[in-house]
Order: structure tokens, then sequence, then C-alpha cells
């Protein structure tokens, strides 16, 4: 029997899969900072569904990912309140194909996008 990290490498190096893996990995990484900040808060699910107001099940959705509701940016601010954080938001831009750039625009790292 595969381990899970054994799985997860013969997995990725399907290039398709690991296509579709690289699309999520902005929610992943959301995800999992969610379940790093409650768990070193020592808090469980069912104690910040008290605090903002909703139950077990709902935080534990929010924090898998999956099911067709995305949470509100009200829920949202409401579980970092919760955990004692505070809620960002920033619009980065992606980096294009360096052919299309000006050549000044292909020097540095992407700027997130002033508000």
């Amino acid at each position: 029997m595969l381990t899970h990290k054994q799985l997860r490498t013969q997995a990725l190096a399907d290039a398709a899969v690991k296509a579709e893996f690289d699309k999520l990995s902005d929610e992943f990484s959301l995800l999992d900072e969610f379940l790093k900040a409650r768990t070193s808060q020592g808090l469980t699910q069912a104690q910040v569904a008290e605090k903002i107001g909703t139950t077990q099940s709902a935080v534990a959705r929010m924090e898998s990912g999956s099911g067709k509701h995305s949470p509100s940016l009200a829920t949202l601010t409401k579980y970092a309140d919760a955990l004692d954080c505070k809620l960002e938001i920033r619009l980065v831009r992606r980096p294009r194909a360096t052919g299309n750039l000006p050549s000044r625009a292909k020097q540095g790292t992407p700027k997130p996008v002033a508000a």
C-alpha cells in the first residue's frame, strides 16, 4: 500500500494532474492558513463555530474547501477575528509571457495592485 506522500508524488508526475493541482494551490494555501491559525490558538472547530455564531459542520466545510458554497467575506472576517487574526485580501498581478512584455516589465517580481 502506498503512503500519502508516495501517492501524491506518483499522481503529480502526470502533467494533467499537476496542472489541475497547481490551479488549486492558492486555495490549498488559504485552507492551510486557516488550520494553522486555529490549531495555534488551541481551538476546536466547535469553539470557533460558537465564537462566530455558526455550527461546527459549517466551520468544517469552510476549512475543507469542499462544497458548493463559498464563505462570504463577512464569514471569513468573523473566522479571522475568532482566531485573533486580521483577514487580508490582495490582488497580485500574474506574470505574463515574457515575449509580450516591454523590457522594463520583464524585470523584478510581480507587484501587488494598489488598493
